[in-house]
């Protein structure tokens, strides 16, 4: 028994032996044609480094866009959420800076580009830049003024002089109250986008910034339901 366990063993270590030959000899072989027959395959053989060169760079570069859009879906998903939480009880309550950071993210959010804000003591009447879905360059003045107060036509025409002076596609009015009758008609007949309070309210609860240019001039109710605001606020 001891015996024929050897010779197992024996026969089990020859094939081991011969197998580590035959692996050595096609390896040597191997290496003797790429030396004999390199100037004939390097091209090949660099043409299929680059193919796999290029595919493994396309792959990263897709998995990269992947990933960017992926991240940017989840942003947006996550601030329309936000938005959506926000009442206009919780809009009166901010600071200026507060409110201009609310509308910009509310651009942000319907797609808007390059937003950023630029209110201050030397604002030339825009708090808010940046450019539409479009490509078409934007300018937007922030007002959020207690319920009591109107928007007279001397702040829309600040706002058609920062359009001129920032070179603008396209002027925005966004307040928390509304327009008196002249400067809502100054901001229709001049091409802005005058966003009372009720489209304010429309487009915090999900409407994109481009449907308000739809209605615009529109929305802040008949005599009725100015009497019951008035009777509300003042």
């Amino acid at each position: 028994m001891a015996a024929r366990k050897r010779r197992r063993s024996a026969a089990r270590k020859r094939r081991r032996e011969q197998r580590l030959k035959a692996g050595l000899i096609g390896g040597a072989g191997c290496l003797v044609l790429l030396v004999v027959f390199w100037q004939v395959i390097w091209p090949y053989l660099f043409g299929g480094l680059v193919l796999v060169g290029g595919a493994l760079g396309g792959w990263w570069l897709w998995r990269t866009d992947r990933l960017v859009k992926g991240r940017d879906h989840q942003w947006r998903q996550e601030e329309a959420l936000r938005a959506g939480h926000r009442s206009l009880t919780d809009v009166d309550t901010m600071s200026g800076g507060e409110f201009e950071d609310f509308v910009v993210d509310l651009c942000r959010r319907d797609g808007c580009t390059e937003v950023r804000r630029v209110g201050g003591s030397h604002d030339d009447g825009a708090d808010v830049l940046g450019r539409l879905p479009d490509g078409r360059s934007l300018v937007i003045q922030c007002k959020r003024y207690s319920p009591k107060s109107r928007i007279p036509s001397r702040e829309v025409r600040d706002l058609l002089g920062a359009r001129v002076h920032f070179k603008a596609d396209v002027a925005i009015f966004v307040t928390t109250t509304y327009f008196t009758g002249p400067s809502k008609r100054t901001a229709v007949q001049n091409g802005v986008i005058a966003v009372h309070r009720d489209l304010l309210g429309l487009w915090n609860n999900g409407a994109s910034l481009l449907s308000l240019s739809e209605v615009n001039g529109a929305g802040q109710g008949d005599r009725r339901h100015r009497v019951r605001w008035k009777e509300t606020y003042e």
